[in-house]
């Protein structure tokens, strides 16, 4: 079964890589979104480009790439493409394993949408697509990830902020989901490796916050 984990990864990666935003500016106003604000082609730096109708399309695009990568995954290591000797009924392929290597492949989205191949590594901060791969696959921890960060963003109107203390809470989230639902080792994983890269693409929104310049919904800045 090793060349579908390497399927799982490679499609992982690559409907991670669809620079979403990056085209975006490309098509709609001629310009690399990589050189406007942040920096990032990410949904929010979208926003303060381009505006609400962009970003929000760009942010839908982005979650679904999150999930459509660990259902992919997940349908290619159950299923074996069809053939017996990789379906679970079989017997052959144990689900704490599947659990892992869809993890695998829903990073893998991470890391695409973070250093996409297509734009010499430069991309977003994984948020929304961290968001998808949630949804794919633990769908109610993934909600109540994005409603902290909904609560956090009508507060504070800091879309930087809300998307860390999101991230902060996504791990207790899981565990909490986890009980329940039996224990899932992958996904805790999981949670706190997306954890450590939301803080880590958002250290400079941190140093910023520190200093009281990080922008506010609305307002331009980086």
């Amino acid at each position: 079964m090793p060349w579908l984990l390497i399927a799982a990864l490679g499609a992982g990666y690559l409907l991670g890589s669809i620079p979403s935003g990056w085209l975006a500016g490309l098509w709609l106003a001629g310009l690399d979104i990589r050189t406007q604000g942040s920096g990032s082609t990410g949904a929010t730096n979208v926003l303060r480009v381009l505006g609400k109708g962009p970003a929000l399309a760009v942010f839908m695009v982005d979650v679904l790439k999150g999930t459509a990568a660990v259902l992919l995954a997940r349908y290619l290591l159950e299923t074996g493409l069809g053939g017996a000797a990789g379906t679970l009924n079989h017997g052959l392929l144990d689900p704490g394993l599947v659990d892992w290597a869809v993890v695998a492949a829903g990073l893998a989205a991470l890391a695409g949408h973070i250093w996409p191949i297509w734009l010499g590594g430069k991309g977003g901060k994984a948020v929304a697509t961290g968001l998808g791969v949630l949804l794919g696959l633990a769908w109610p921890v993934g909600l109540a990830s994005f409603g902290v960060f909904l609560a956090v963003l009508s507060i504070s109107r800091v879309v930087s902020l809300s998307s860390v203390v999101a991230a902060l809470a996504l791990p207790l989230l899981m565990a909490a989901w986890c009980g329940p639902a039996g224990l899932r080792p992958a996904y805790m994983g999981l949670a706190l490796l997306t954890t450590l890269l939301v803080v880590w693409r958002h250290r400079a929104n941190l140093q910023r916050l520190w200093a009281g310049t990080e922008p506010r919904l609305g307002q331009k800045g980086t």
